[in-house]
């Protein structure tokens, strides 16, 4: 039996849910052949950890509490351990617009925000509403420099919420209207909790009183936390890079100049995958107890978030530039990410235009062609509106594709995974559930109606530990560059790894000096903590 063959039968695809990216067929993680495994220690702490976490943040005793939170005071006691200085930030300024903002651009998940030419039918924004938001401008003049911005949820639009606790908790599919001021910071201007405009939906502004437009902001970062989690950071990170792992392993044997060079991109992702399956999305697992967006809405949403699917949305240039946001200041994200994609870009190139000498080679690649016509396939369901290749005729093509691998498995990863705890541990800002239905009037809200809202302690605490357990460094953590097996050993490829790394570091020595003047630091895409692999 041929390497190929072997792996071709040690992993095989299984449909997971129809209409998802199909998945590995193994649905126990100490059957996986040893080369894809957790090693020994890293498995046992991650099977210690999660407890660990409750421990340490004095929840134990609180987990199974279907009580509510009585104050903010209460709730800041239930974390014991020493917090993070982006943790306190975020305590001490999350009902403030500035916050709210700021993590549409440099939160865990920068993937929303887009330019706003023309406001949707839907969302009936007046200029009146706005005129104190703009300071003597119009809302079609700020339109016309570039300066509006939208974050539209309608993905979750007919969602019903999970029931926790014997408590039907409430989704909502808002629409966020913001405004890039002139000092530089991105504020909400309009918030419209649910799709259908009407007299039961009113339009929030930050001119309402002040636990009105603080509930509004509430249940965005809600439906962030359904989107957040389930799309851009399960669907188009660990599935995704699951895909690309499973292709990788059943079509390139290990001697293929490719395999050498995704393996270490590749390392962990299906162990993970199988464990988050059994922890996070299965019907016993934290989504169904814990999450609003548990249930019979957690596939569809997955199906949805598939249906969406493009090349150009993995593609951080393309990305950055369909949205609209190559000029907005202040987008860490965007200004770490395009220069570590850039970094990764030149490393592909140089290796494979070594392995590759013409577009003739690549197109004669037969193991090269599977490989991407499985991922095509499988991966994205053989959709050709998708505008994933289905094969590669140019060099130029495959270099792009392996580009967004890696970028995907690693930055992208980094990006929405480790800040979790940093911004969602305080959970107002990234409440799981809400256990009240959105406000239907003005003027009706208090402090005690937000407490109400709030997802129960045990609801909570859980969430917490659970967040924390996804953000926590991997005990074996190699960063992006650091490698834990030197697979090539042609001189090119090797010098090519050591440029890799330096280009590396000196992006690090970057991001830190930056830093240093920074109020609030942004870290994730330093590629000291940026995993090669989706590892945790």
């Amino acid at each position: 039996m041929s390497e190929l063959e072997r792996s071709q039968k040690n992993f095989s695809w299984k449909v997971y849910v129809e209409g998802l990216p199909k998945i590995v067929s193994i649905a126990d993680p100490t059957k996986l052949p040893e080369e894809v495994q957790f090693s020994f220690y890293k498995f046992m702490d991650f099977q210690r950890v999660l407890h660990k976490e409750l421990h340490l943040l004095k929840a134990v005793a609180l987990a199974k509490s279907v009580e509510q939170w009585k104050s903010y005071s209460e709730l800041d006691q239930a974390l014991c351990e020493e917090r993070s200085l982006t943790y306190e930030y975020v305590r001490n300024h999350w009902a403030e617009d500035e916050l709210f903002g700021y993590q549409f651009l440099n939160g865990i998940n920068p993937m929303m925000i887009q330019r706003c030419s023309k406001l949707p039918e839907n969302f009936p924004v007046t200029e009146e509403m706005v005129k104190d938001s703009l300071k003597g401008s119009t809302l079609k003049q700020e339109m016309q420099n570039g300066h509006i911005f939208l974050c539209d949820y309608k993905i979750l639009d007919g969602l019903k919420g999970n029931v926790i606790h014997e408590r039907q908790q409430y989704l909502t599919a808002p629409l966020v209207l913001l405004y890039n001021n002139p000092e530089g910071l991105m504020l909400p201007i309009a918030i419209q909790l649910m799709q259908k405009p009407g007299t039961e939906n009113p339009i929030f502004l930050p001119a309402d009183l002040g636990h009105d437009w603080l509930l509004a902001k509430i249940f965005v970062r809600n439906a962030e936390f359904a989107l957040h989690e389930l799309d851009f950071h399960l669907l188009r990170t660990h599935l995704l890079a699951e895909v690309f792992t499973m292709a990788t392993l059943r079509n390139l044997p290990s001697m293929h100049p490719l395999f050498k060079l995704l393996f270490p991109h590749i390392r962990y992702t299906l162990q993970i995958n199988i464990m988050a399956r059994g922890l996070l999305i299965s019907k016993d697992g934290h989504f169904s107890k814990y999450a609003a967006i548990g249930g019979d809405s957690l596939p569809e949403l997955l199906k949805r978030a598939t249906a969406s699917l493009t090349y150009s949305s993995l593609c951080l240039p393309d990305n950055i530039s369909e949205r609209g946001l190559g000029n907005v200041p202040n987008y860490y994200y965007r200004e770490d990410g395009m220069k570590l994609w850039n970094i990764i870009d030149k490393f592909v190139e140089g290796v494979l235009t070594h392995f590759y000498k013409s577009d003739d080679y690549v197109q004669k690649d037969t193991e090269l062609q599977q490989w991407i016509r499985e991922i095509f396939a499988n991966g994205f369901l053989g959709s050709e509106s998708t505008g994933i290749p289905q094969s590669f005729n140019t060099m130029k093509d495959l270099i792009k594709f392996v580009t967004m691998v890696i970028f995907t498995a690693s930055v992208q990863h980094a990006a929405v995974n480790t800040g979790q705890f940093d911004f969602g541990g305080w959970m107002p800002n990234f409440p799981a559930a809400l256990r009240q239905p959105p406000p239907k009037e003005k003027g009706q809200t208090t402090k005690d109606t937000i407490l109400e809202t709030l997802p129960d302690v045990g609801t909570t605490v859980n969430g917490m530990a659970i967040l924390k357990l996804l953000s926590k460094e991997s005990t074996d953590h190699y960063p992006l560059g650091v490698f834990h097996e030197e697979l090539f050993e042609e001189e090119v490829p090797c010098k090519l790894m050591k440029t890799f790394q330096e280009d590396l570091k000196s992006l690090s020595d970057l991001i830190k000096k930056r830093n240093t003047k920074l109020e609030l630091p942004y870290t994730f895409l330093d590629p000291e903590n940026v995993d090669n692999s989706v590892a945790l």
